[in-house]
């Protein structure tokens, strides 16, 4: 499992958290999907279980995973989380439009701008 990166500059728990939740919104895991323990991930991650637990508590605040004593953590549902997280872009993206608009540059140059970039991940893809 491959859920932190050494040079990421962010703290391993929340690179933990942010890999899960992509997890998630992508229905790698589902719910009722139960999480490793915290023991099990933190001999995978050569991390501190404090580490992981750290993560697993912020996941569990933030309405991705539940914890049954004695049992572990398992997976909220995903499609409730996925619906936030489209409203929570289409939010952003909307800001941004407006800035661009605000700065002069036209929805056509934006979208022709944004395929640009598309392309070039797409290409990226294939080498």
């Amino acid at each position: 499992m491959n859920l932190i990166g050494y040079q990421d500059s962010r703290p391993i728990y929340e690179q933990i958290v942010e890999n899960f939740k992509m997890q998630i919104y992508k229905g790698i895991l589902q719910e009722g999907d139960q999480m490793p323990s915290v023991r099990n991930l933190a001999v995978e991650l050569s991390t501190n279980p404090n580490t992981v637990q750290k993560a697993y508590a912020e996941l569990e605040r933030q309405g991705f995973i539940y914890t049954v004593k004695g049992r572990g953590n398992f997976v909220k549902g995903g499609d409730i989380l996925l619906e936030g997280k489209k409203s929570e872009l289409v939010k952003e993206i909307v800001e941004l439009f407006t800035e661009a608009h605000e700065i002069g540059l036209s929805l056509d140059e934006l979208v022709d701008e944004i395929k640009k970039h598309l392309e070039k991940l797409g290409e990226g893809k294939h080498d």
